[in-house]
C-alpha cells in the first residue's frame, strides 16, 4: 500500500478536496507510477456532470499523467522501475496492440472509473473507496495504478512535466490529423476550435506539409496563436457564414476536424468539405449532429477517439518531431501546482489556459 496525497472530486458543483489516500499495490499486469505532473483534459469536466451515475463520484481524475514507474505487477514485461513513462487510454489485451481506440471495451475501460471487473485501486482515509481508474489511470494523485497496456516508455531528457498531454489531448487532436486524414501537402485542412487538441491538430497537419489550414475559433487570440502554430488563415467561428468564410469561395476542403461538440459547429465542419472528403469529430459533448442525408453525398463523417492512436508508437512520434522543432507543443503548456487545481480549472474555462498541467508536491526526476 502507498499513501499519496490527491485532489479528490466529492460533489459535481464544488471543488477539489486535497486528501491523503491510500493507492493499493499493482495486481498482475499492472504498475505503479509515481506521478510527476497530470495535464488537465475538458474530459475531466465528465467527473463534474452527473452523468456518469451517483456512485461516480468521490473520484479522483485527470487521465493525462507522467511519471516514474516504481513497482510492477506479476506478468508484466517491457517497463520496469525507474522507467519515466506518459500514461494514456487503455484497452483490452486483444486490441492494445492493434486498434486500441476502437475495442469494444474502451468505454467500460476508460469512461467508468474502475477496472474492467468493476474494482477500484484507492481508498479514502475513512477506508472508503474512491473512483479512481479514470481512463485507466486517474492521475490527479502522486501515485497511480495503470497497466502496462496503457503505459509509453518515454526518453530521460523529456522533461515529464510537458509529456503527460501527450497521452490523450495532444495525441487526439494530432493523431486526428496524421493518422486518421492522413494529409497530403496538396490537400486542405480546416480544424474547428483551438484548444489543445485543435492546436495540436494544426501542428500536426503544419508537420506534415499541409498547403492549407484554417483554424476556426471564437477566440481572437487563439487564433493568432493558431497562425503561429502553422495555420495557413484563421476564421472568427462568430462569421454568420462561418462555412462560407472557411472555403472562401472555393470547392470545399479536403478535412475539417470538429474539437466542439457543437451541433451548429459540427454541421459547419460537414459543410465545408469537397467531394470527397472527411470531417473528423472528436469534441466530448452531447449534442447531435442532424444533417440531410443527401447533404453527406461524396462526405464521409467519423467520430474517433484518442486520434486513432496506437500511444507506444504515436507518442515517441510526436516526441521525436517536438525534439526536431516541427510540433512545439510546450508553447501550450501552463503549470500549476497540484494544490491550485480548482485555479487551474478556472483558468482552462475562461481560455487563460491552453493546457493546464499539475505539478505532484514533490515532483521531480
Amino acid at each position: 500500500m502507498t499513501q499519496a496525497r490527491s485532489a479528490v472530486l466529492r460533489s459535481t458543483d464544488g471543488p477539489y478536496s486535497q486528501e491523503t489516500v491510500t493507492v493499493e499495490d499493482p495486481r498482475p499486469g499492472e504498475v505503479l507510477v509515481r506521478v510527476v505532473a497530470a495535464g488537465m483534459c475538458h474530459t475531466d469536466q465528465f467527473g463534474r456532470s452527473g452523468l456518469l451515475g451517483d456512485a461516480f463520484l468521490p473520484a479522483i481524475l485527470g487521465h493525462e499523467g507522467a511519471g516514474v514507474v516504481e513497482e510492477v505487477g506479476d506478468g508484466v514485461t517491457g517497463v520496469g522501475p525507474g522507467d519515466r513513462v506518459v500514461l494514456s487510454f487503455d484497452a483490452c489485451d486483444g486490441c492494445v496492440r492493434a486498434r486500441p481506440t476502437d475495442c469494444v471495451e474502451f468505454e467500460l475501460r476508460n469512461l467508468g472509473g474502475s477496472r474492467a471487473d468493476g474494482t477500484g485501486s484507492v481508498r479514502d482515509a475513512r477506508g472508503e473507496p474512491v473512483t479512481s481508474r479514470w481512463f485507466g489511470q486517474s492521475s490527479f494523485a502522486e501515485y497511480a495504478i495503470a497497466t502496462a497496456r496503457n503505459v509509453v516508455r518515454v526518453p530521460d531528457d523529456l522533461p515529464l512535466e510537458l509529456a503527460g498531454p501527450l497521452g490523450c489531448g495532444i495525441q487526439t487532436g494530432a493523431g486526428s490529423v496524421l493518422n486518421v486524414m492522413k494529409p497530403s501537402p496538396a490537400q486542405s485542412v480546416a480544424v474547428f476550435g483551438t484548444g489543445a487538441v485543435g492546436l495540436s491538430a494544426v501542428m500536426a497537419a503544419a508537420a506534415a506539409g499541409v498547403r492549407e489550414i484554417v483554424a476556426v475559433d471564437l477566440s481572437a487570440e487563439r487564433r493568432e496563436l493558431a497562425l503561429e502554430l502553422g495555420a495557413t488563415r484563421a476564421v472568427d467561428g462568430a462569421d454568420p457564414d462561418v462555412a462560407g468564410a472557411v472555403t472562401a469561395g472555393g470547392p470545399g476542403l479536403d478535412f475539417s476536424l470538429d474539437t466542439t461538440g457543437v451541433e451548429g459547429v459540427m454541421v459547419a465542419a460537414v459543410q465545408v468539405l469537397r467531394r470527397p472528403g472527411l470531417a473528423v469529430l472528436v469534441g466530448a459533448g452531447l449534442e447531435m449532429l442532424t444533417v440531410h442525408p443527401a447533404f453527406l453525398a461524396g462526405k464521409t463523417v467519423t467520430y474517433v477517439y484518442e486520434g486513432g492512436s496506437l500511444p507506444q508508437v504515436f507518442v515517441p512520434q510526436l516526441v521525436d518531431l517536438w525534439r526536431r522543432g516541427r510540433f512545439p507543443f510546450d508553447r501550450l503548456v501552463r503549470t500549476y501546482p497540484l494544490a491550485d487545481i480548482d485555479v487551474a480549472e478556472a483558468d482552462a474555462a475562461a481560455g487563460k489556459a491552453v493546457k493546464p498541467v499539475l505539478l505532484m508536491p514533490a515532483a521531480g526526476p
